[in-house]
């Protein structure tokens, strides 16, 4: 509605204010800092914002693969999946507990809270449907999660990779890529480039 001077005035239930729009920005800033155990073809830790930034755009390059999914809301999946790492840092897949899963949607339900009620609402929606696995939009994002990790190990250095990823590269993502061929042709590729990048045919 029209404010003084008719400049519109926003109200916290509908919009942002421009300091609650700021201090979230400030948390979000954390992804940039916060670095992920994957490592850079330039020889550097990624951050967790770079992660999610390549999930983002993959999902936008594989538009026309899956024209029957809503590839705006994989995009916003992508983005913001990981953001309660902004609150607790990140902690690779293979020692991650279930205690860690906890208290990360915990920083997530905390981060929300900071929201307008509609963006708070549509994003809490959102993160149940990345965590029931049933929509095709789901499933879509959780194997571009797998395959952007998978990938960017085969960009890095060999000499980052610790002994157990070498069959991490083999069988980290193959159940999640299972809903779609194109997917799973897309994860063999990969799969072929960690053998070649590791050097061997013995890679199963």
């Amino acid at each position: 509605m029209p404010g003084v001077f008719g400049i519109r005035t926003f109200y916290l239930e509908e919009y942002m204010e421009y300091r609650e729009f700021l201090d979230f920005l400030a948390i979000a800033e954390k992804l940039k800092c916060n670095t992920r155990h994957s490592w850079t073809s330039s020889g550097r830790h990624e951050s967790v914002a770079e992660h999610s930034w390549r999930l983002a755009l993959m999902a936008y390059l594989l538009k026309d693969e899956f024209p029957e999914v809503d590839i705006s809301k994989v995009i916003v999946m992508g983005l913001f999946h990981d953001m309660g790492e902004a609150v607790t840092g990140d902690i690779p897949a293979f020692v991650k507990t279930e205690a860690d899963e906890i208290t990360e949607e915990g920083a997530i339900e905390g981060l929300l809270s900071k929201l307008p009620a509609k963006q708070n609402e549509e994003l809490r929606s959102l993160f149940e449907e990345m965590k029931a696995q049933e929509s095709v939009e789901a499933k879509l994002y959780k194997a571009l999660d797998k395959l952007e990790a998978l990938i960017q190990h085969n960009e890095a250095d060999l000499s980052t990779w610790l002994p157990l990823e070498y069959d991490l590269q083999m069988t980290y993502g193959t159940r999640e890529c299972e809903f779609s061929e194109y997917i799973k042709g897309l994860r063999d590729t990969v799969r072929d480039d960690s053998r070649r990048k590791a050097g061997t045919q013995d890679m199963q």
